[in-house]
């Protein structure tokens, strides 16, 4: 039986930590007697580790890649020395270990890699197995405070045809209040829809994480849904608007584009479900960063609303018509136009006032002021069929 008992690794403080900063901390351990002891270490390292299989059997391919980041180890029992013979009773041995200032990754944990930063004890002695004890370290990169404090708005909008032949369509223009959030954050989006066809469609809004393994020339991506919400029905030839309060969860990871072989991005998409048709979307980069980096004192210039022309977000109450859900677990592959129904009794068409985040003291425009072109389009059409 070993006489090494009780050995601990312990921190002057938990983190997290960054480039350039010092570990510093103290290693116990209690000998039940005297003993001789070949090195005593302790070191702290980063590494970052990608494997994926791909195929089965004779065509089955493995793709691995590895970084190392850093690694400082220091002794207190030097390794070149004779055995060194430590008393009986309890010992503790400071350490003071440094981080590289070189940009390295955030600690991260994925599908198929991670990125870990390790602090770890360790006791040699001759024809012995070893005493070791680990620390997992929490890594945070400064390049994700580098991030723009300013936050934007950004706007987009997209023209869809249905049908080859056809001259029907459906126009949505989509906007967010914001392209630099943090975890637990909330942001605005809104959209719109002119509808010219025959079909009927459901406003969605959804966030992913995207997340890219790279190992031998290969890639292995996989997406995560973080946030979903399904909003009113468009019916055919009408138009209807939906605004949504879309929160991001604090377990989401922050974006990171410093590792060569795995790279975490966000994007919001604000889209159109129409059965057995292609989705119309609007997809915008979404930048998930620490509170510091997204200062809400910031000023935020209005941009643009897209080809519709649309006004600005306070006059239209945010989570109006959408109804939100809880998003599938972490490791489970996005999949926008599915698993989320659209309760029966909900209204078809404006705001549903079940589904209201909050009741703002700004009522609504009219869908006349919204729509002045889509509204002619419309009313002609009902015209000419109510003559035929």
């Amino acid at each position: 039986m070993s006489p090494i008992r009780n050995l601990t690794l312990t921190c002057d403080r938990d983190g997290p930590f960054s480039e350039g900063d010092a570990i510093t901390g103290t290693v116990s351990f209690h000998l039940t007697k005297e003993t001789k002891v070949k090195s005593a270490s302790v070191k702290a390292k980063g590494d970052a580790h990608v494997h994926w299989t791909e195929g089965s059997g004779d065509d089955e391919t493995s793709y691995t890649a590895h970084r190392r980041y850093f690694k400082d180890k220091q002794f207190f029992v030097a390794e070149n020395a004779n055995d060194r013979v430590l008393p009986k009773g309890s010992h503790h041995f400071k350490f003071s270990l440094k981080i590289p200032s070189e940009s390295m990754p955030s600690s991260f944990k994925g599908a198929h890699g991670h990125i870990v930063y390790m602090l770890e004890a360790k006791i040699s002695r001759k024809w012995r197995w070893s005493s070791t004890v680990k620390k997992e370290l929490n890594f945070l990169s400064k390049s994700v405070h580098t991030i723009s404090r300013r936050v934007c708005p950004q706007s987009g909008s997209v023209n869809k045809k249905l049908g080859v032949f056809s001259n029907k369509e459906v126009q949505m223009s989509a906007s967010v209040n914001r392209d630099v959030c943090s975890p637990g954050d909330t942001l605005s989006a809104f959209a719109k829809v002119c509808n010219s066809s025959s079909k009927s469609m459901r406003f969605k809004f959804s966030v992913l994480q995207k997340t890219v393994f790279r190992a031998s020339g290969s890639t292995n991506t996989s997406s995560n849904v973080l946030f979903k919400a399904v909003g009113n029905t468009v019916g055919p030839k009408s138009e209807a608007t939906c605004s949504c309060n879309i929160k991001i969860p604090t377990s989401a990871i922050y974006n990171m584009d410093n590792c060569e072989i795995i790279s975490v991005e966000h994007v919001l998409k604000v889209y159109l479900d129409i059965s057995f048709r292609v989705d119309p979307e609007v997809v915008f980069p979404l930048v998930i960063a620490p509170s510091s980096s997204t200062s809400p004192d910031e000023e935020v210039e209005p941009s643009p609303f897209g080809a519709f022309g649309a006004p600005s977000y306070s006059d239209f109450p945010a989570g109006s018509g959408v109804s939100q859900y809880p998003a599938p677990v972490p490791t489970q592959p996005a999949n926008p136009a599915s698993g989320y129904e659209w309760p029966q009794n909900a209204p078809s068409y404006g705001f549903s006032a079940a589904a209201l985040a909050y009741q703002p003291e700004v009522q609504p425009p009219s869908y006349t002021s919204l729509f002045d072109d889509c509204q002619g389009a419309v009313e002609r059409s009902d015209l000419d069929q109510k003559r035929t």
